[in-house]
């Protein structure tokens, strides 16, 4: 094995971590993440288990995985003494917002982003991992409420989607908070499901028929998920804690291997756009209209609806409306504006997205200090998915394993 993956939870460091997800959302996958979660749980302290969904996830959800794993409990217990009690994972198990960050970033303190800061002020000489499933919007909330806590975070962000449904806390973490430690996995993430050895019992569907489908409650609960195939698109910010040097986001890892950046891409578009004004896959855009002046609420007034889903418009007055888009791959995203204000109603254009540039993430006048991101070298793709292969690589190795941890449960 790499000596570089013999470090990580797996040869015996532990690691204070809290899980957010959007688990029970517009993505099954999530239950699959928790699955795999709780079966290394044990080589983990975990601090938190937090429900940041966009779509209908609750904290239910995570429960209801809870409840299977205290099904396998006594086997898994046999097994190492350390696994946590299920009543100790419920204790820790907290809802955070339900809704979308407004255009500020933040809104109101939630159980979630009050347990975040507790644990990060804890007196403990650890470092807090955060591994973020689903939205940043606690987090957001949480180092506004107490910006004290950025030195003692880590996190690990499974951006693409999360971003395009959650774009408002994170241009908020941006701006305001450039020394978060911070990991945008954007694409990286993919190399879990997406290429490496495929071949049986190692595909993805093949796997969990072999391996998960009848080891006991957690496994059979993994086959229930996404018609029994893996996804786990979480996943790989537990891998990258279980094997690698996760203070090293540039060495290998099970999770993957990241590039330093300056800057992220971000566009400003005080118009309408048209496909002759690119911006970046995974960038920012914000488009900026004029209307009517109206009193301010810090509520949405109008929709971007972009392939059927929308995006929520705010006013900040001086007839000057906003809205974030963030595209989570290349090609044209056609739009049009729905609000019950005549002048803000059937706006359109489009937004074209093409691959990420190098040289913006190497912007002088970027200041990200301890940020990172997917490797944008062409042999470390899996298809249009940078970075991908630095997860895809490993993943005989990471299957072997979960399968050891499976077999547990039978």
């Amino acid at each position: 094995m790499n000596h570089i993956l013999r470090r990580g939870a797996l040869e015996g460091e532990r690691f204070r971590v809290i899980v957010t997800t959007d688990i029970g959302g517009s993505d099954p996958d999530d239950f699959q993440s928790m699955v795999h979660y709780l079966l290394y749980s044990d080589v983990f302290d975990t601090e938190g288990l937090i429900s940041s969904p966009w779509g209908e996830g609750r904290a239910s959800d995570i429960h209801a995985v809870i409840d299977e794993y205290e099904k396998d409990y006594p086997k898994l217990r046999a097994h190492s003494p350390r696994y946590p009690y299920p009543d100790e994972l419920r204790a820790v198990t907290f809802q955070g917002t339900p809704d979308f960050a407004p255009y500020k970033g933040w809104s109101q303190p939630t159980e979630a982003s009050e347990h975040i800061i507790r644990c990060a002020r804890k007196e403990d000489e650890r470092p807090l991992y955060l591994l973020m499933w689903g939205l940043l919007e606690d987090l957001a909330q949480a180092l506004h409420d107490a910006p004290d806590i950025l030195p003692r975070l880590r996190v690990h962000y499974i951006g693409g989607p999360n971003k395009k449904w959650g774009p408002n806390a994170y241009a908020y973490i941006r701006k305001n908070f450039p020394d978060l430690w911070m990991i945008e996995n954007n694409s990286t993430y993919r190399g879990w499901f997406n290429g490496g050895d495929m071949t049986a019992p190692w595909g993805n569907d093949t796997f969990v028929s072999t391996y998960a489908a009848d080891s006991g409650a957690l496994g059979h609960y993994f086959n229930t998920h996404l018609g029994g195939v893996i996804k786990m698109g979480d996943t790989p910010t537990v891998a990258w804690l279980l094997r690698g040097n996760p203070e090293d986001p540039e060495s290998e890892s099970w999770g993957g291997s990241y590039a330093p950046v300056k800057d992220m891409p971000e566009r400003v578009y005080e118009h309408p756009t048209s496909a002759d004004q690119p911006t970046e896959a995974f960038a920012v855009a914000e488009l900026i209209f004029r209307g009517p002046v109206i009193e301010p609420t810090g509520k949405p007034v109008f929709m971007l609806e972009v392939l059927r889903q929308q995006f929520e418009g705010f006013y900040l007055g001086g007839g000057e409306y906003r809205v974030r888009f963030v595209p989570k791959e290349t090609g044209d995203f056609h739009y049009i504006t729905r609000s019950t204000i005549p002048e803000m109603d059937g706006l359109t254009g489009v937004i074209r997205a093409v691959a990420e540039i190098p040289a913006t993430r190497e912007n002088l006048r970027g200041n990200l200090t301890h940020w990172w991101s997917d490797r944008l070298e062409t042999d470390l793709s899996e298809g249009p998915h940078r970075g991908a292969k630095t997860v895809s690589r490993w993943r005989r190795d990471f299957l072997e394993d979960f399968a050891a941890r499976l077999a547990r449960c039978k």
